[in-house]
């Protein structure tokens, strides 16, 4: 039997709100009695510690109790931790576009279509991305504006998104491994249970020396969500989850690539 979840929602674009004030957990996806109980055992809990954690749903602290293993004392720390970053770093709810002007510069990020369950996608151009000097801080608000745009697309009932890493023409000009490792932990403490699968593809030699650096610092459930894709099968990889009319023409596909900016 389905669920439904309390769907307060929160004024954060940042993937951390539904669409609706009300959602039901999709079929494959129902909330089990174990989680149910949970989620009202963290509810509780944080909010003696901080109020403004009512206007957050459901289907969130669910996320967070998955990340920890359906701990409560473990989920409930990463929770309030969460609710500190928002009120610090997105006071306002989101990150506008006038805040990350360098990296939107770079014309590296695409924002289009869904895989054959309704996840999002975006692609990464890493051969795009230099480091900025003195630019982590703007960099971890691009990060946190890419989740916005991906949060938006999301249908009600839906949790998650894809991305594809692309590495042709990477090289060490292209290494930010502060910002490899900041991105991580924006999506791995803040957005838990949202990355649904990461290809990477055409990924050089030169790369797998830095990958090596900053593969420490993903966690196991992350680990298992990113697959390296063999150069020779591009495209039947993507397939498999992607349908072509939702992917983009440069794998294949029908889609022209659209800048985050404008999806």
């Amino acid at each position: 039997m389905e669920t439904v979840l309390n769907m307060q929602g929160s004024e954060l674009q940042d993937c951390n709100k539904e669409s609706e004030a009300h959602t039901r957990v999709d079929a494959i996806d129902v909330v089990t009695e174990t989680e149910l109980n949970k989620i009202r055992l963290v509810r509780d809990f944080v909010e003696t510690h901080d109020p403004s954690s009512k206007e957050e749903d459901d289907l969130m602290i669910r996320r967070f109790l998955r990340a920890r293993d359906l701990d409560v004392q473990k989920a409930s720390a990463m929770f309030l931790k969460y609710l500190k970053w928002k009120h610090s770093f997105v006071p306002n709810g989101s990150i506008p576009l006038s805040e990350v002007p360098n990296e939107i510069a770079d014309d590296k990020i695409f924002v289009q279509g869904h895989d054959k369950i309704g996840r999002p996608i975006f692609v990464v151009f890493g051969a795009r991305h230099f480091q900025k000097k003195d630019g982590l801080d703007e960099f971890k608000r691009f990060v946190v504006y890419i989740f916005g745009k991906l949060c938006a697309k999301m249908a009600p009932g839906q949790e998650k998104f894809v991305g594809i890493v692309e590495l042709k023409g990477w090289g060490y000009s292209n290494s930010h491994i502060r910002g490899y490792i900041s991105a991580l932990s924006i999506l791995q403490d803040y957005y838990p249970e949202r990355l649904g699968k990461l290809f990477i593809l055409h990924a050089p030699y030169i790369f797998m020396k830095v990958w090596k650096i900053v593969y420490p610092f993903i966690d196991n459930k992350t680990r298992k969500k990113i697959e390296f894709v063999e150069n020779k099968k591009v495209k039947s990889t993507l397939v498999e989850e992607i349908d072509e009319s939702q992917l983009p023409q440069i794998y294949g596909g029908k889609l022209q690539l659209v800048a985050i900016q404008d999806s």
